[in-house]
């Protein structure tokens, strides 16, 4: 019963209307209805609403490169402090464009430990984010390093860095 008035209000504006605005258009016309309802009828008619700018691809992995092994399995939890540190970094949309933020958290105190920010996806800011973090922690035995397959977190200075902190003495798994 909604589906054809869905249709409607989505075809009658260009067919660029997302859900919020077909619900708003709807409660306008009077109809009454949620708007989690027009947006799950929406996706299971396959209609979506025009999204601006272009998407922006953060993590680019090359299948050829051998990548380090997954010491954690997906299982995020740690008994104690610098056990665990998790590595990402993900982009913002500002007035000026888009920058990047990278952050290093420890799993167990679920607490950014390093970030840096920069406007280009360089080796240079994860490393930052990474040397911040060393800084700040001063990490002991038993440290375990997890990021994505990204060419920052996979490239020759990263894991350089990586395998000079084992060298320093501090036991961990990378």
């Amino acid at each position: 019963m909604l589906v054809p008035h869905i249709e409607r209000v989505w075809h009658a504006n260009l067919r660029v209307y997302g859900a919020d605005k077909v619900w708003r258009q709807l409660r306008r016309e009077g109809i009454t209805v949620a708007r989690c309802t027009v947006e799950r009828l929406m996706r299971r008619l396959g209609l979506r609403g025009a999204v601006r700018g272009k998407p922006v691809r953060t993590t680019v992995g090359d299948r050829t490169v051998p990548c380090p092994l997954d010491r954690v399995h997906r299982q995020f939890r740690a008994d104690r402090p610098n056990k665990l540190w998790v590595s990402d970094f993900t982009y913002v949309s500002t007035w000026q464009g888009f920058v990047y933020v990278a952050f290093v958290i420890d799993v167990f105190a679920r607490r950014i430990v390093g970030w840096r920010v920069s406007s280009s996806m360089q080796t240079d800011f994860v490393l930052d984010a990474l040397e911040q973090a060393l800084y700040a922690r001063r990490p002991q035995d038993g440290l375990i390093h997890h990021s994505d397959r990204g060419s920052q977190y996979v490239s020759i200075r990263y894991s350089e860095r990586l395998g000079a902190i084992v060298q320093s003495g501090v036991r961990a798994e990378l």
